[in-house]
């Protein structure tokens, strides 16, 4: 197995596209730590998969922190954390978005991912071994789509801060990277399109993406493990799009 004894962090794991990932690393041998604020919801995956729930709100201080020390004080260390953790707004336009879904979408999409570094980094450099940082980005960041400005943003600075990081942390062998996927069938569907989710309005999204369909939970997740596994100890700071070649 790919992840024989690695200790992972899978941030909004409860669904979509973190519950695929949580799994895959379960599968591969990993011990899991299953945070999302969705406390029922992260316990029934840990339950599943042999994991550790941990509820918390991943955009704060202390949630990160949570995370964090259950991987520790439950699995003794940490190897590779999931900021998978995601939110936007309704698809519209600039001027009609709110001050509240502006702060909302960059806590959830970009000050998690600085709390988890404040979290993560110094277990990891105190373990100095290394570690694995593994940002779940967007599309949106590399070739954005109008109606979701504020969200493309977020995602535009998760991919800049991935690559900062890959830097800063490089002489520590603390790896970073982000996936970019395209839309897929997660619970913010809706929220992307800006419409209801018919064949139809799904149609015209597909018709973007040259392969023909969207992303599903298992693309994202083996692109996760890819990036875990010790096979890719050379590989920082790449901005990896999951994406059917829409970004091509």
């Amino acid at each position: 197995m790919r992840l024989q004894g690695q200790i992972a962090i899978v941030t909004g794991a409860a669904s979509g596209f973190g519950r695929g990932i949580a799994e895959a690393f379960a599968a591969e041998g990993a011990k899991v730590v299953v945070a999302d604020i969705n406390e029922a919801g992260a316990r029934e995956v840990a339950a599943a998969i042999g994991g550790t729930a941990v509820a918390g709100d991943i955009a704060t201080e202390a949630g990160n922190q949570a995370a964090v020390q259950a991987a520790v004080s439950t699995y003794g260390g940490l190897d590779t954390v999931v900021c998978n953790a995601g939110w936007t707004f309704r698809n519209k336009p600039i001027l009609e978005t709110t001050e509240e879904e502006f702060d909302r979408v960059f806590a959830i999409n970009v000050k998690s991912i600085f709390w988890m570094a404040q979290a993560a980094v110094p277990v990891w450099r105190k373990q100095g071994r290394g570690g694995s940082l593994i940002n779940i980005s967007s599309t949106a960041g590399i070739r954005p789509r109008p109606g979701l400005t504020w969200y493309n943003a977020t995602k535009g600075a998760v991919n800049t801060a991935t690559q900062s990081m890959a830097q800063e942390f490089a002489k520590d062998n603390i790896r970073v990277n982000a996936i970019c996927p395209v839309m897929g069938l997660t619970a913010l569907t809706e929220s992307f399109m800006g419409a209801a989710n018919t064949p139809e309005n799904a149609a015209r999204f597909v018709a973007t993406i040259p392969l023909g369909r969207m992303s599903t939970p298992a693309d994202v997740a083996n692109a996760c493990v890819w990036l875990a596994d010790p096979a890719s100890s050379f590989i920082t700071g790449v901005l990896l799009p999951v994406d059917g070649g829409r970004t091509a």
